[in-house]
Order: structure tokens, then sequence, then C-alpha cells
């Protein structure tokens, strides 16, 4: 009679193996979004909440919440005019969502969902972590919560941050930037 032997840890390496691709896969992914070369080869499989076009762009990228949530998440607490208390918001910096997309200039110009423009440095998003924020106290933000998206300046980190320069430029409802 010949023994077959069973060799009981091949599931759990298998099992590990997927894991590991998993996880690299993920890397991959985070790289071509690191690199701005991910719009030859990531489509958003979701709503598009966000286009970037102009200068430096190949061609019109587009995130959806699921590409956005990828990218390195930031979070601050900050006191704004638009809310009677501190807020906590979450997201990734402007400056990585911009290189996500390979965009290069001098000035971002945000457009609102109600067609609000306001022009930003690109200086502003290069030494300040503004956020493109997409939650709101760790929930996603409504339409009347001045969501899906809001650009926001870390106001309560630097006194001169807070005025009427600044505020103008924290653009909510955000659904596209063109950089010039």
């Amino acid at each position: 009679m010949i023994r077959q032997r069973v060799h009981h840890g091949l599931p759990r390496q298998l099992g590990g193996a997927l894991a590991r691709f998993a996880l690299l896969a993920v890397f991959a992914v985070f790289a071509l979004f690191a690199t701005g070369s991910a719009w030859s080869q990531v489509r958003p499989s979701g709503s598009v909440v966000l286009t970037i076009s102009g200068a430096g762009v190949p061609r019109e990228a587009q995130f959806d919440m699921a590409m956005l949530a990828a990218l390195p998440q930031h979070s601050f607490t900050t006191r704004t005019p638009w809310y009677p208390s501190a807020r906590k918001f979450t997201g990734p910096l402007l400056r990585d969502v911009l290189g996500a997309a390979a965009a290069q200039g001098k000035e971002i110009e945000a457009i609102a969902i109600n067609d609000y423009k306001v022009n930003i440095p690109i200086e502003d998003a290069q030494q300040r972590n503004l956020i493109v924020a997409r939650l709101l106290d760790d929930k996603p933000m409504s339409l009347r919560d001045k969501g899906p998206l809001f650009i926001i300046y870390p106001f309560d980190s630097d006194e001169s941050l807070r005025n009427s320069v600044y505020y103008s430029r924290a653009a909510w409802q955000l659904k596209a930037l063109r950089v010039k």
C-alpha cells in the first residue's frame, strides 16, 4: 500500500502568497498614482467626483472616491467661518492629488459644483498642508455639508491663514481643478 502524505500547510502557504500578491498589487497601484502615470492604466470604477486638466496633465485626469481614498490620507481639526465649532477634515493632500495627475503649473483654478471659481497659487499646495477633504468628522460629506470634496486650509495651524484671502480659497463642493 502506498501512503500519500497530505501537506496541510499548503493552503496556508497559498493564502499567505495571495495576501502578499494583493499587498504588492496595492503598492503597485499607489506607485502608479505617485509617479503620475496612473492615468494611462487606472480608470475610475465609480462615479467621477474630481477632474484635473491643464498644465502638465497628459490628458484629463479623473478621480472617483476610491482613487482619492487610495492616496495617503491626512487629517486635521480646524475652525472655519462656515461651522460653529472646530471640525475634523480628512483626505489626501492637494499636492498629492496634483502629483497623481502629473500636474505642473503656477496656479490652480478650483471649480465648484455651483460653478464658483477661485484661483489658488500652486505654492499654497506645495508649502501648506491643504487637504482635498472627503470626510468631515470621519464621515463622507453630503452636498449640504459642503461635500463631497472640500479644499481646506489648516486655518488653526497658522494665524496668518485666518483671513478673507485664504477663506475664499477654501473651495467646497469641488468638482474640477484646472492647472495653469
